[in-house]
């Protein structure tokens, strides 16, 4: 699949993309790499997420230059820009490397990280593309299949809606084998199975904000790298937008039944808004 199933026109949010990276993991079973977000950050401060953040303006050009980018033809702008974004983010927060190319140099590497992570928000999308013609690498359109796209309703009491396309992409092809958190968006990165991480949240040991969670629970029903990538990739990438509902007096957050998610709500005063 190349593109999400769009909702109506509805009130503009801000454009988000988050990758899923996985692995195989002891005994065939996936794991996932979660950062645990700095403290300090407005939006999940503590935290853990996939890596990801904001599309830049920018992440369109690369992906329509045929000198960094390769197979986006036939591409929405913004799903072929939030691919893009999930390789720059990815890079920055965790040092996994998911371009094609020939095998970076690690000094030149962990500087080009350096530069992605000091500079600017607006910045940063400039900087990738300086990187990637550097080292004579490429973003394969094709690393990234289409998970799912989330965004809150817009009577959704959080000070910040982002319109989040989550793709996942295969962690051990990875031109890059050594990962560490930038220090700042990402404090810590783990790897772990889906059941681990929300074995973690129930225990009060981990923070995880409702679509993460929603995801982990997704993923959960996956016993092999095979069976997700197949699963997931037969699938549209499902629109996502929670719902408040009351049932039997108490507030929950719901999501759409029959679009691969095993757990569809969780009760309002259990939910992790931001």
């Amino acid at each position: 699949m190349t593109d999400f199933h769009l909702p109506p026109e509805k009130t503009a949010a801000i454009p988000a993309a988050t990758v899923i990276l996985a692995r195989e993991g002891p005994g065939g079973i996936p794991e996932f790499l979660l950062v645990q977000r700095g403290e300090q950050l407005a939006f999940a401060g503590g935290a853990l997420v996939f890596p990801g953040g904001r599309v830049d303006a920018s992440d369109i050009h690369i992906a329509r230059n045929p000198q960094l980018a390769v197979g986006f033809d036939g591409l929405s702008d913004v799903d072929a820009a939030a691919r893009v974004t999930c390789a720059r983010e990815a890079l920055e927060e965790t040092g996994v490397l998911l371009t094609d190319g020939p095998h970076p140099d690690e000094a030149a590497l962990a500087y080009a990280r350096s530069l992605l992570a000091a500079g600017p928000d607006e910045a940063e999308a400039v900087g990738f593309a300086g990187m990637l013609g550097a080292m004579a690498h490429k973003v394969d359109a094709a690393r990234f299949l289409p998970f799912a796209r989330w965004e809150p309703p817009a009577a959704a009491a959080i000070a910040r809606r982002f319109d989040t396309r989550f793709y996942l992409a295969d962690a051990g092809r990875s031109a890059n084998a050594t990962i560490t958190p930038d220090g700042f968006e990402a404090k810590a990165l783990r790897w772990t199975t889906a059941a681990q991480a929300l074995a973690d949240y129930d225990a009060g040991r981990a923070a995880m904000v409702f679509p993460t969670w929603c995801n982990m629970h997704r993923l959960a029903q996956y016993q092999s790298l095979a069976a997700l990538f197949d699963r997931v990739g037969a699938l549209p990438a499902p629109y996502v937008q929670p719902a408040f509902v009351t049932m039997e007096g108490e507030p929950w957050l719901t999501i759409p039944e029959g679009i691969d998610y095993p757990v569809t709500r969780d009760r309002v005063a259990s939910l992790r808004r931001e």
